[in-house]
């Protein structure tokens, strides 16, 4: 039960869930590649790829923070290339970078629709591609993809129809990756929470501080993610886990401790 020497490649690791579950690994003394965007400070983000590999450090694994932008081919195999370089190979992939933008049809412009499906569906698919081979010869591989059950109602798509066949563009990529990969050994599965996450997307779209109090901390994503990478891959596989069923299945029901306040009542994510 832990990722000792494993190599994590992680999208968009430079903050919130991605960087929670990169943090959570080095704690085992994990080897993690942050591919993410952010290399200088932003002015409503907080984080870069240098600052989380600095907590990835401090937590006691080794980081590779690389300037990716998972839309391109050439500067995601770059990354890969180096982590291999670096660390001798891919034992794991965590697609965690997504775009959201929750407007209904008419008000969604294309440029905002293509930076959705280029970065949540294609983003995912390409990672995952490029870093196969890898994967292939690794000892128990792992792809994640942070994304929601194919829950197929009306009401998951029609307030904002764009994000969500992005988001399910992710899912689908796990369901046929569980099918087509199960004979070699690599395990895909998706992760999504039961309830919002106190992210910058939660703060800067859904609601600012307020909606935070209502939230869990990324912690829960991060440590149900160090379950589901520790299983053996050719046994669990081609699962659309939900946080805090996966703390139960890891024997920890009193999930209080997640709770940005307590004292609040938790709201609900999309699509469970």
């Amino acid at each position: 039960m832990s990722l000792k020497g494993k190599t994590l490649f992680i999208t968009g690791a430079s903050r919130g869930i991605g960087k929670a579950i990169a943090v959570r690994a080095a704690q085992d003394g994990a080897n993690i590649v942050i591919a993410a965007k952010t290399a200088e400070p932003h002015p409503r983000l907080e984080g870069t790829i240098f600052t989380a590999a600095e907590e990835v450090e401090a937590a006691g694994g080794k980081a590779l923070p690389c300037v990716v932008d998972i839309r391109h081919e050439v500067l995601v195999q770059e990354a890969i290339d180096k982590a291999v370089d670096a660390f001798g190979g891919i034992d794991i992939v965590v697609n965690n970078a997504s775009a959201i933008n929750l407007t209904d049809t008419a008000s969604v412009s294309m440029k905002r629709y293509d930076l959705m499906h280029g970065v949540n569906t294609r983003g995912t698919f390409l990672t995952t591609k490029l870093c196969l081979p890898h994967l292939l010869k690794a000892d128990n591989p792992h792809i994640m993809t942070l994304s929601p059950p194919l829950n197929m109602e009306e009401r998951w798509f029609a307030p904002h129809v764009a994000y969500t066949m992005a988001k399910f563009g992710m899912s689908m990529c796990v369901l046929g990756w569980a099918g087509e990969f199960k004979s070699k050994g690599i395990a895909a599965n998706a992760l999504w929470p039961r309830t919002t996450i106190a992210t910058a997307a939660i703060k800067n779209l859904l609601g600012g501080d307020m909606m935070m109090k209502k939230s869990r901390t990324p912690a829960i994503m991060a440590d149900a993610a160090h379950w589901i990478l520790t299983q053996p891959s050719r046994e669990v596989t081609g699962n659309f886990f939900i946080d805090d069923e996966v703390m139960a299945k890891a024997g920890k029901t009193d999930l209080s401790e997640y709770a940005v306040d307590p004292t609040q009542e938790l709201m609900p994510d999309f699509f469970v």
